[in-house]
């Protein structure tokens, strides 16, 4: 139906707005725990969201802000450390309710299920994350409703790289022209848009002001947003 055959969603800013009150405290909580004396405001988080990744993102920083921890011959280890207690806490936050999906998300997925319409994530975030999103704020068991997740570090070039659509692609066994891809930032249209993909935007809220030359389409948010609204 309306010539797409599947549905690739991003994750973070698109299906819900995680990175404010989701991701950014759960890094805060994450330093503290380890002794590492950082603290990510919401107008310095929005700054290093332009680093896709989270182990990239603590990286770009140490090596910004912080030259004695990026001096440290154990920062490897110690951000592998640091991203497994962030993510610990983030699903905790999601396990207590604190994020929601966005507007028209969980309508646009009922549609295109109903349409038979396949359904893959494409996302820098780790496999952890995306299956506690899904499954708290969709339904129990949803994540399963999509075919392939491509999460986290399964492609070693992050968003705007188009790797981990090319990969989703690959394993979805389709062409890039049967798929659409909806994202919410710069980086994620352009990775997306760079394997092929034509490219819905749902502008979130890291994200206003961004470019989106080449977009299939640019949407506030989903509400509204129908299948007959995202066929070429």
């Amino acid at each position: 139906m309306h010539g797409i055959q599947a549905l690739i969603f991003d994750v973070d800013g698109t299906l819900a707005e995680t990175e404010r009150d989701g991701h950014r405290p759960a890094f805060n909580a994450a330093f503290a725990e380890l002794g590492v004396d950082w603290h990510w405001d919401e107008t310095r988080y929005g700054e290093l969201l332009a680093i896709t990744g989270g182990k990239e993102r603590m990286r770009h920083y140490a090596q910004r802000y912080d030259p004695d921890i990026a001096a440290r011959p154990d920062l490897d280890t110690l951000i592998k450390r640091l991203h497994a207690a962030k993510t610990a806490h983030y699903v905790r936050l999601v396990g207590e309710g604190r994020l929601v999906l966005r507007p028209g998300v969980a309508e646009l997925i009922a549609e295109a299920r109903a349409a038979g319409i396949r359904l893959a994530i494409a996302t820098t975030t780790s496999p952890e994350n995306v299956s506690a999103l899904l499954d708290a704020s969709l339904a129990p068991g949803s994540s399963d409703w999509f075919e392939v997740i491509g999460a986290g570090d399964v492609v070693a070039a992050k968003k705007p790289a188009p790797d981990i659509y090319r990969w989703v692609l690959e394993r979805l066994a389709l062409p890039p022209g049967a798929c659409l891809a909806i994202e919410d930032s710069e980086n994620g249209l352009r990775a997306a848009v760079g394997a092929g993909l034509r490219c819905a935007v749902t502008v979130g809220e890291y994200t206003r002001g961004q470019d989106f030359s080449g977009a299939a389409a640019v949407f506030e948010n989903l509400s509204g947003v129908s299948l007959a609204h995202l066929q070429p």
